[in-house]
């Protein structure tokens, strides 16, 4: 029993999701290299506790709010819902999400008392973002702007902020950098609601995708994947960090990707592109972050 419960918390807290955590962070921490005769890289895996923990409160916190509103259903295809399935009491993914949020809190403030305490305001604003996604009287989720939030905290404040803490300035590479970080982890959330568009419509949830409607939606993705792509030039031409052209080891799969979303993929179909979408963040995010720091 406990081991079937182990795997419901593991399913609940959608690994698929986690590259979105980690490689805004080793981008970061790739673009400190050789910025500064000294730089206190202990302060990497910190940031790093903050990105994932962040990450899975925001998929616990959005599985308990999504299925007390009754959102989630068991005919929805795609991970497992712990409220919504009734597999899991929603006080207990609450108290999971709490439990998440507050590591990233506390761990956040460390980064703050070794950073710099201007972090606080974005530390604050990242756990708000994420409890209101699905959360609250009026989530911005529902109202068409979660692609907005993703691209924000898990592309340039994730980014960005790794910087700042190694370097604790503000610094050009990163924020190029962080476009296309937030790019394939918007391309993460813009297949996932691609595939739940008929759900979400029915539950009045407004996504981005239920709005532009299934072709729009499609071609999002498309443009967004080249968008990542165009910002990693940006990088190479205007900051001669050629190697950053490591981004390349996750084209295959950007392609394909691209392919089977533009074929007209749909449910259980969009469950791999999804896991493609994540293989395409976590080897040109790692890639890229390689040549970033060999470059640097």
């Amino acid at each position: 029993m406990s081991e079937r419960r182990g795997a419901l918390w593991l399913q609940g807290a959608r690994p698929r999701t986690l590259p979105a955590a980690v490689v805004p962070v080793a981008v970061g921490a790739a673009a400190a290299v050789g910025q500064a005769d000294a730089v206190p890289w202990a302060r990497a895996p910190l940031a790093l506790i903050v990105a994932l923990a962040l990450q899975v409160g925001v998929n616990y916190a959005n599985d308990y709010s999504d299925g007390v509103r009754g959102t989630d259903d068991e005919r929805r295809v795609g991970p497992v819902r712990l409220v919504g399935s009734g597999l899991v009491p929603a006080a207990e993914v609450k108290r999971a999400a709490t439990l998440s949020f507050a590591v990233a809190g506390v761990v956040g403030l460390a980064l703050c008392l070794l950073a710099g305490p201007e972090l606080l305001l974005i530390g604050a604003a990242a756990l708000l973002a994420g409890w209101t996604y699905t959360g609250g009287p009026k989530p911005y989720g529902y109202l068409g702007l979660g692609e907005v939030f993703v691209f924000v905290f898990f592309g340039l404040v994730a980014t960005v902020g790794t910087t700042y803490v190694l370097l604790e300035r503000l610094d050009g590479l990163s924020i190029v950098a962080s476009l296309a970080v937030g790019c394939w982890a918007t391309g993460l959330l813009i297949i996932n609601n691609l595939r739940d568009i008929a759900g979400d419509r029915l539950a009045g949830k407004r996504t981005l995708a239920v709005r532009l409607g299934d072709s729009g939606t499609r071609w999002l993705f498309v443009g967004i994947e080249v968008a990542a792509l165009l910002a990693v030039a940006a990088v190479v031409v205007g900051f001669g960090r050629w190697a950053s052209l490591l981004v390349l080891l996750g084209l295959g799969q950007a392609v394909q990707a691209m392919a089977v979303v533009r074929r007209g993929a749909t449910g259980v179909e969009l469950i791999k592109v999804l896991g493609l979408a994540a293989q395409v963040q976590m080897v040109a995010g790692l890639g890229f972050a390689a040549g970033l720091a060999l470059s640097g």
